[in-house]
């Protein structure tokens, strides 16, 4: 299956206005009654609010509405003190309606650029910090209007992507307009000038911490100017000039953390500025190429000063800030965590290190760049699951989604390293997500979530995630109400889902009712989500069990409405390859018959065979191939333009795919089981096409488009058609040298039909009105056929045992030809009575080879066990098989695998019950 494991979106979530990475609420013996009903509103008041902070600005508005007390208690300032609002669309009519909650407000989280216009609307001057992302198409106006409105703000952050339409001019605003700022984080400015900086140098005294990231250009000298600094990040920041860097910025009196990770700085640089200042405690330089092709690095450190690369010891050099000896090892952030240490200059280090390591790791799996498969597995996974831990919810974020990318080696091709996924699953790193996961948090569910999607890929972590209850969760969490949260445990679900073992599990855990739901909840605006919900329902319709789950859910409704409605190819795709699924277990159920009979699915499926993108044409050919089983379904596809349809997928994809190649000679061979189909794809110039999928190199081609032309060549002026088309050589080939026995069976039994003597009757009326280059000599292609259908008869003789069997009618001697002649997958073909009269009149053919050819054929269709095996038997009987059958089996004339065949399929017969045994 297709699946987009990595996804590059900025983080996504609640607020951080708790310290606790998470919280999850027990629910307490409350003194009410557990039997009968439940006045919710006797709760304590402590207890309603502490739910309500559980539930997004929207849900909590909504439940605030339902009562007087509760209005009341969901107006309070704790719970309105921060605002996430990236989940949900926020414009300024609901600004408007919130603006009396937000009086006290003084964190928010926004996404976009029409979130942020809308922020002012909310009226919220005691506003402290904002965090924006998504926030490309934000412009100077906007943001210098949001921080006019907001003196008080103490932070700002907008990335990690970048800020495309924002410039130095919004910098002078936010300095002129927020003299109280302490933090200013902004990613992908173009120009960062001197102006702009030495405005923030002027107007902010309180600014200790500056991340310019990913910038093009950032004035190093100004920044010398920003005295108050005391942390500084320009990741990913590219023209700085290093030298000017570290002549300048020693002198920073302040300068506590520096951090030029992903950048071009060079060992003399670094050098400089370890030596040079006085204040300088760490200096982090991770995924520098310059610098780590230099080894004179690891001698020029200064005593008592941490660099963190990618060739030193990172969680060493870390420990090394704490005079306690237990804060080593990869515990070192836990233990700081944990520990009672009142070091505010320590704690700020901490914490900073934390944002900019999770930043650059996140990045720099994003980047994907060689050479980085040693670091990962010794360090990058390890600290990826320590700030899973941080108390700094988008730090937690970033490293899980920092998980969800560093693993992927390859997005189109679902493709995850395994070492990197086992590294997690070793280090405990299931167990974190899940917990994660769990969180009342939406970011981090849905980081999480994602997290634990792209590691399932991986079987050996999918089973891990299963055993410890990540099926439960993510079930779960396909419920929420947040799209970007369900959208992963779709996801999640999808990926788990190609795991036998592991459909059973998603149904139990109530999977597939909450898939076919997201379906109807998200049926428009959601395409990520419709696209996991769908491929996840496609997998589970494989299964045979699962597919009437997901018939009894709705989900027959809920994927044809995707197919007729949807316009996104991922979608489309998916739900074509769901129903697909759902129709392909024949007899075992109803699904079959139940997508045909949904109205407009046929329909739509036809036209998606037309659609540009070669994914969703292959499964909806595939589609129409299963349903095309069901007689009543084969008549309504034709019915609804799919002969037409199909002959020109097939005219088209001569350079496909060897799948969509299959699906498309595929859906001919199921329609074409109907005579009137057959003559139909005949005259829509189906014959070509299909003769050209015969050269294929793809042995499942083969056998569809042997199957195909197998039924077209029944009618004689099809037959016609394939001798003039070139088709002779074509099926004399796969006759010959495809692997595929089935392809060889049934290319035998095309040319059989082309050449029992039907086609000389219809020739000449044709031959002589065709174009001249047309003209073929009808002997010469019979001589061709004839010769390489005896040698593919013979390809299953045994001489010694015919001997043997000729000379007894032992069943033992029987048994072993039939051992030898049988084809296991002929078993499953099911011939109509007119094909079997045709082969039981072809053993009274002058031909001693297609004698032989339609005895070989009777036996296959006869022998015991097999799918059809009683339904032949019994439209033999009718027509007076046996008489024919014994007399070949006697006469003469015969050739001996002719007889030997003929009895073997008297004995089939006999032991159907339909005839009385042979004497």
């Amino acid at each position: 299956m297709t699946r987009r494991v990595r996804r590059k979106v900025a983080k996504k979530g609640k607020d951080d206005a708790v310290s606790l990475s998470y919280l999850e609420i027990e629910v307490e013996d409350l003194g009410l009654e557990r039997n009968g009903d439940v006045d919710w509103t006797s709760l304590p008041d402590d207890t309603v609010i502490q739910l309500f902070s559980c539930l997004n600005y929207r849900d909590r508005a909504s439940l605030s509405s339902t009562c007087k007390t509760w209005r009341v208690l969901g107006a309070s300032q704790c719970l309105w003190s921060s605002l996430d609002l990236r989940a949900h669309k926020f414009d300024t009519a609901t600004a408007t309606s919130l603006a009396s909650r937000c009086v006290y407000l003084q964190k928010l989280r926004f996404r976009g650029a029409e979130s942020a216009d809308a922020i002012i609307q909310l009226q919220a001057k005691n506003l402290r910090e904002i965090s924006g992302d998504y926030c490309r198409k934000v412009t100077d106006a906007t943001l210098s209007v949001i921080v006019a409105r907001h003196e008080a703000l103490e932070s700002l952050q907008l990335g990690p992507d970048f800020c495309e339409r924002i410039t130095g001019d919004a910098i002078k605003a936010i300095a002129l307009c927020c003299p109280k700022l302490k933090k200013l984080r902004l990613s992908g400015i173009k120009d960062v000038y001197a102006d702009a900086i030495n405005a923030l140098a002027k107007h902010c005294p309180n600014l200790v911490d500056i991340g310019f990231l990913d910038c093009l250009n950032v004035d190093e000298a100004a920044l010398e100017n920003v005295s108050s600094v005391r942390f500084l990040s320009v990741a990913g920041t590219s023209n700085m000039k290093w030298d000017v860097v570290s002549h300048l910025w020693h002198k920073l009196p302040k300068l506590i953390g520096l951090d030029v990770s992903r950048t071009d700085i060079g060992s003399a640089a670094i050098s400089r500025l370890l030596s040079s200042s006085l204040s300088l405690k760490v200096l982090c330089a991770l995924n520098c190429p310059v610098l780590e092709e230099e080894t004179s690095i690891s001698t020029t450190k200064t005593i008592g000063k941490l660099l963190l690369a990618l060739f030193s010891d990172i969680f060493r050099e870390l420990s090394s800030l704490f005079a306690e000896t237990s804060n080593k090892g990869r515990n070192v952030f836990l233990d700081w965590r944990c520990s009672k240490n009142k070091d505010k200059n320590l704690n700020e280090i901490m914490t900073w290190l934390e944002w900019i390591l999770s930043h650059t790791l996140l990045r720099t799996a994003e980047s994907n760049p060689q050479g980085l498969d040693n670091f990962w597995l010794k360090q990058g996974a390890a600290l990826l699951l320590s700030l899973m831990q941080s108390s700094q919810e988008d730090v937690q974020e970033r490293a899980a989604t920092g998980l969800a990318t560093f693993v992927v080696i390859d997005d189109e091709n679902a493709s995850i390293d395994r070492g990197r996924a086992e590294a997690v699953m070793r280090d405990g790193g299931i167990r974190l997500l899940l917990n994660l996961a769990k969180s009342w948090h939406e970011g981090l569910q849905s980081e999480a979530a994602k997290a634990l999607a792209n590691l399932s890929v991986n079987a050996n972590v999918a089973k891990a995630v299963a055993e410890e209850g990540g099926i439960n969760i993510l079930a779960t969490l396909a419920r929420s109400m947040n799209r970007l949260v369900a959208e992963e445990a779709a996801g999640g679900l999808w990926n788990l889902s190609v795991g036998e073992e592991h459909k059973a599990a998603i149904a139990e855990a109530g999977g597939v009712k909450a898939l076919v739901d997201l379906i109807f909840k998200w049926s428009s605006g959601g395409d990520g989500v419709l696209e996991r919900a769908a491929g996840a329902l496609a997998n589970l319709a494989a299964d045979d069990k699962c597919s009437m789950e997901v018939a009894i859910a709705g989900g027959v409704h809920a994927l044809v409405m995707l197919a007729r409605n949807c316009k996104f190819e991922g979608v489309q795709e998916q739900a074509a390859r769901a129903l697909a699924n759902l129709a392909s277990h024949g007899d075992s159920n109803s699904n079959n018959a139940a997508v045909g009979q949904e109205a407009g699915a046929l329909e739509a499926l036809v036209q998606l065979t037309r659609s540009p993108h070669e994914g969703v044409r292959q499964e909806a050919a595939g589609a129409l191939w299963n349903l095309s089983f069901d007689d009543r379904n084969r008549e309504a596809i034709a019915a609804a333009g799919g002969v037409e349809a199909l002959v020109t997928l097939a005219q088209s994809c001569s350079n496909a795919s060897p799948g969509l190649q299959e699906r498309a000679a595929g859906a001919l061979w199921g329609l074409s089981v109907s005579e009137a189909n057959s003559i139909a794809i005949g005259r829509e110039g189906g014959v070509a096409p299909l003769i050209a999928l015969a050269r294929s190199d793809a042995e499942d081609v083969h056998e569809t488009a042997a199957g195909a032309l197998w039924n077209l060549a029944f009618n004689h002026s099809n037959a016609l058609r394939i001798v003039e088309e070139g088709g002779v050589p074509a099926l004399v080939h796969l006759c010959s040298s495809s692997l595929s026995k089935m392809a060889r069976f049934m290319a035998a039994l095309a040319l059989a039909y082309m050449f029992d003597g039907r086609i000389d009757e219809f020739a000449p009326m044709s031959s002589s009105s065709e174009s001249t280059s047309k003209s073929v000599s009808l002997d010469g292609a019979r001589r061709m056929a004839l010769k390489h259908i005896e040698a593919f008869i013979r390809t299953f003789s045994n001489p010694q045992a015919f001997a043997a069997a000729a000379a007894s009618s032992a069943p033992a001697a029987l048994a072993q030809v039939t051992e030898k002649a049988r084809i296991q997958e002929a078993g499953h073909l099911r011939c109509s009575g007119a094909e079997i009269g045709r082969f039981v009149l072809m053993l009274r053919n002058s031909s001693s080879i297609l004698k032989a050819c339609a005895a070989f054929a009777l036996l296959q269709f006869t022998i015991p066990g097999g799918r059809h095996a009683v339904h032949h038997a019994s439209l033999m009987q009718g027509g007076g098989a046996a008489r024919v059958l014994r007399a070949a089996a006697a006469a003469a004339t015969s050739p001996i695998e002719a007889k030997i065949f003929a009895r073997i399929v008297l004995r089939n017969l006999e032991h159907h019950h339909q005839v009385e045994p042979s004497i």
